[in-house]
């Protein structure tokens, strides 16, 4: 009840699943681990098959074929801070999981991107800001380390979503209440990291907050 879908992708039973939590943690399951069902079953609660701890929650997954040194991952958190690190040092089955990202006070990881190094990075915040860089930007760090900013908030405001995309690009925008909007990647300069970014949306009463 009340349960609803937040990501769908193609996979192999050979392929593998990273998980990521909101408290930092990252968790690996093999495809087959996961119990096959029938079209109208229910599904497996990820309690189930992952050892979470307390009020952590699933905020990303990744399928992954393969462990390699020439691909990355990306995460970003609630806080706007951003961390690259490289994707081979996350080949690890431990049941407990691994520290995926040092997270400040108060601070929650809400999105992980699998890229090759260089694509254009998009964080769009509650408030309708967005700032574009490119992931270049930000050097490669080892697992158990914090990251550095990837943008300025104002008070009150903190970042809802994380894009990797290409060059020629289109960002689509939704907020609360329904409303979206299409704009070009085009219109969001390309700058340096940790900057106050532009509007991505105007957010008033009638549209509410960003999601």
């Amino acid at each position: 009840q009340e349960d609803f879908v937040e990501q769908l992708f193609i996979t192999t039973t050979h392929h593998y699943l990273m998980v990521f939590t909101c408290k930092g943690r990252a968790y690996r399951l093999k495809v087959h681990e996961i119990p096959e069902a029938g079209r109208q079953a229910k599904g497996t609660a990820i309690v189930n098959l992952l050892s979470l701890t307390g009020e952590d929650e699933v905020t990303a997954v990744i399928p992954i074929k393969e462990y390699t040194e020439d691909q990355y991952l990306f995460m970003a958190t609630a806080g706007g801070v951003v961390k690259k690190s490289v994707l081979a040092e996350y080949d690890s089955s431990r049941r407990d999981g691994l520290i995926a990202i040092n997270l400040d006070e108060g601070d929650s990881l809400i999105g992980v991107k699998l890229t090759n190094g260089d694509e254009e990075i998009l964080l769009s915040t509650r408030k309708g800001a967005a700032i574009r860089f490119n992931e270049s930007d930000v050097r490669p760090m080892g697992r158990a380390t914090r990251g550095v900013r990837g943008i300025m908030l104002d008070l009150d405001d903190y970042v809802v979503s994380l894009d990797s995309m290409q060059e020629n690009g289109e960002l689509l925008v939704l907020s609360e209440n329904g409303y979206g909007k299409r704009t070009p990647l085009i219109d969001f300069r390309n700058t340096r990291r940790g900057g106050k970014g532009v509007y991505a949306m105007r957010c008033n009463e009638k549209t509410g907050a960003l999601i």
